[in-house]
């Protein structure tokens, strides 16, 4: 355990991570990478070449320290970087590996400024963080384990059709290839899929949404191709999928995610930007495949209509429940219809709709699109806690 000493010395560094943060996660990763070039196969190379993820490590870092004297306060945060830890399988000795890395990052970043305090102070935190993280994720796998047709670890799914939503959405259809059923997800809930990419001689990993309703049965993810991708990590996975065909095999592990759909009957207002939809639109069959009990607003915004995937789907959801109404904003006016909105999505231009304070909002889109909308709901005084918000790729977004 931390004495009081040690957790003002872990304050003071403080002002070192917040300047220096980056820097140092910069080195971390490249330092365990090096040492470990297994672990290759475990991190996503396109959120290491845009520093996504030693952005989010930085501010995670940050986080743990300004609240070392009450970590528990991060339990959301924890819960979260859990879901996402056991979707990539990560175990109890992948976090000695960390600390070694990242103690010894401390040291060699800091240099003389890493006295023997300091040192002896992080080694004890992190400890501490690790086990909290473990301890964590250890509940998080037990009950994957223990559901109907869960598993642990990766699993190999047949893609048994495609269809596709747009000129860049394609939606896959997966099955188990041993076994009859799946774990029934809650809606918004993502799967890690993994592909062998000779581009770069590894196993890679990536975290798309299930965009449909649970059956059971399969799973299907909506995957916009990355343009220009093929030779570029951030868009290698989305166009090896694109040119899959039925019948091909991928390796999935169980659904996880915290960005979910409550189970009340409060109004709903799903917004989303994009590829951004997918999540969301499991929470849409999710609701309108029961009796509704509540009015659901659903805002969409994308490019164009060549680029708007579900468009008919949504159309059909809203002829046949009464309470359901849609509006869709299309950034290039190329044929747009009367019923649609010019320009990129604008909630205050939307025609006899204003927030309400006691309505749940669901966000899902860019850092930039989420940040836009969380702040004008936050000036229509609707409170924080009924505005939920998923950024795809490393939380990098801080709003309060």
């Amino acid at each position: 355990m931390l004495t009081e000493k040690q957790k003002e010395t872990i304050l003071a560094t403080v002002p070192v991570l917040r300047e220096n943060g980056v820097v140092l996660t910069k080195h971390f990763y490249n330092r365990m990478l090096t040492n470990h070039p297994e672990l290759k196969n475990i991190f996503n190379l396109g959120n290491q070449n845009n520093e996504k993820q030693q952005t989010a490590l930085a501010m995670a870092v940050l986080a743990y320290a300004e609240n070392i004297a009450n970590p528990g306060v991060l339990m959301p945060v924890i819960d979260m970087i859990g879901h996402k830890h056991t979707s990539l399988d990560i175990k109890p000795e992948h976090y000695a590996i960390v600390g070694e890395n990242l103690i010894a990052t401390i040291s060699e970043v800091l240099q003389e400024a890493a006295t023997d305090d300091i040192i002896d102070a992080w080694t004890i935190a992190y400890q501490q963080l690790a086990d909290l993280m473990i301890g964590h994720e250890k509940g998080l796998y037990n009950k994957k384990s223990t559901e109907e047709n869960g598993w642990i670890g990766w699993k190999s799914f047949m893609i048994k059709k495609k269809v596709r939503e747009s000129e860049e959405i394609t939606s896959f259809y997966l099955y188990p290839v041993e076994g009859e059923g799946v774990p029934l997800h809650v809606p918004g809930q993502y799967l890690s899929i993994r592909l062998f990419l000779p581009q770069l001689g590894l196993l890679q990993p990536r975290q798309y949404s299930i965009s449909c309703a649970p059956n059971g049965k399969y799973y299907r993810i909506s995957v916009k191709r990355e343009l220009g991708g093929e030779l570029h990590p951030d868009g290698m996975i989305s166009n090896r999928l694109h040119q899959m065909e039925e019948g091909e095999l991928v390796e999935l592990t169980s659904p996880a995610g915290n960005f979910v759909l409550n189970t009340n009957d409060n109004d709903k207002v799903f917004i989303s930007g994009g590829v951004g939809q997918t999540p969301l639109m499991a929470m849409l069959e999710s609701l309108t495949n029961t009796s509704l009990k509540h009015n659901l607003v659903w805002i969409h915004g994308c490019r164009h209509s060549g680029v708007h995937a579900f468009g008919e789907a949504v159309k059909k959801v809203e002829s046949n429940v009464a309470n359901v109404s849609s509006h869709i904003f299309y950034e290039e006016a190329v044929n747009t219809p009367d019923d649609y909105y010019t320009g990129r999505v604008d909630l205050s231009k939307i025609k006899g709709w204003l927030p309400n304070v006691q309505t749940e909002y669901y966000i899902c889109g860019p850092a930039g699109f989420i940040k836009a909308h969380y702040s004008y709901l936050k000036e229509c005084n609707v409170p924080t806690d009924k505005i939920f918000f998923e950024e795809f790729g490393p939380q990098v977004l801080q709003l309060n």
